[in-house]
């Protein structure tokens, strides 16, 4: 339960139904002291502890049945009506584990399937263990297409994730104003930092834009492997005083609320969580068309501008259209706000709640 975007799924889906009143176990291979997203006190938390590293592929194999099992043991002891695993290792786990036990098992995909290779063994294991699962959940059409021409798997639905209006907040905070000056504008990138994001993108678009206009400060908002060489590149194209790494925060809302443009420069995506959140703020939005998820978030010239994927000079103009018209995007922002209602969490788990009733008939 660390910081990724599945993860914040998570916390929202179990936190609303603690609330409603529903007995939700949230549990993991992982330690719980590796929690990033605070859960409602209602939530049981557990957690396996069954991560450690595999040598070669047959300890792999061992590690991962030790795994099996240990998930089978606690379906039999929890009992659950409905056990609903998230990514794709989850699934197959959960579509070995609850074999022949009297539980609807539910697999869900956080990232379009080609766009994420598992290598040939996790590729076998899910074609066919998708097979043994009641249903699986897809953020996308074009991945519930890839899952029905590439899997066993005998119903899947299209649910995307929600983007809860206004987000929690919790430590680790970092305030807008210890970073950005006031009376800066800002364009905010949210992601971790890997290349899937495309934050090496962003900043050759943002580069020749800095001098343009001069009261715009980027900030990027996450943590990961590639800071460093983000840091470089920044240092290098002479933008330490206007690009900031803040690092991974938990009062992004507080970020969304003070930032005047979104911008998701993904190579690919899943979804797109932060797109969605983003236009929940208000925030008019630019984003990459990549495979999958903003073309289903991001209507073009109502909330937000679409760019070719990988378009590193579309994105450039785009981000100068739009830091340059303050009526553009006074306009697209009143529009954006209707994704507190096309992403609300009520909405959303509507749609999980009546996928719950039919499979369990």
């Amino acid at each position: 339960m660390g910081g990724g975007g599945a993860e914040r799924v998570t916390a929202n889906l179990a936190n609303y139904w603690a609330d409603q009143g529903w007995d939700i176990t949230v549990v993991t291979l992982a330690p719980i002291d590796l929690d990033f997203y605070a859960l409602h006190p209602a939530v049981k938390r557990l957690c396996l502890n069954l991560t450690s590293e595999s040598r070669h592929i047959l300890a792999g194999l061992v590690q991962n049945l030790r795994r099996v099992m240990a998930m089978r043991r606690l379906l039999k002891e929890i009992s659950p009506n409905i056990a609903l695993a998230v990514m794709t290792g989850a699934n197959v786990r959960l579509a070995l584990a609850a074999w022949g036990l009297p539980v609807v098992a539910v697999g869900s995909e956080h990232v379009h399937p080609p766009q994420f290779p598992l290598g040939v063994l996790w590729d076998v294991l899910r074609r066919y263990g998708y097979g043994r699962l009641h249903a699986v959940a897809a953020l996308t059409i074009e991945s519930s297409e890839w899952l029905l021409a590439h899997t066993t798997a005998k119903r899947v639905v299209v649910i995307p994730n929600a983007a809860p209006w206004p987000l929690p907040e919790q430590d680790p905070k970092v305030l807008t104003e210890s970073v950005c000056a006031k009376g800066r504008k800002i364009l905010l990138g949210v992601g971790r930092l890997v290349a899937q994001k495309g934050f090496d993108w962003l900043l050759d678009a943002f580069a020749p834009l800095a001098s343009k206009h001069p009261d715009w400060d980027l900030v990027i908002l996450g943590e990961g492997p590639l800071r460093s060489m983000i840091e470089d590149t920044v240092k290098t194209m002479g933008l330490g005083d206007r690009v900031f790494l803040p690092g991974s925060v938990n009062n992004v809302g507080a970020w969304y609320e003070r930032a005047d443009l979104y911008v998701m420069s993904s190579r690919f995506e899943g979804f797109g969580n932060t797109l969605a959140e983003a236009l929940a703020y208000g925030l008019p939005v630019i984003s990459f068309d990549c495979d999958t998820g903003p073309r289903d978030i991001v209507r073009h010239e109502k909330d937000g501008l679409l760019v070719a994927p990988g378009d590193v000079n579309g994105l450039a103009l785009a981000l100068d259209r739009l830091m340059g018209d303050a009526g553009l995007r006074a306009r697209l922002s009143g529009n954006a706000t209707e994704a507190r209602d096309r992403f609300s969490i009520r909405r959303v788990t509507g749609m999980w709640e009546d996928l719950f009733e039919k499979v369990a008939r």
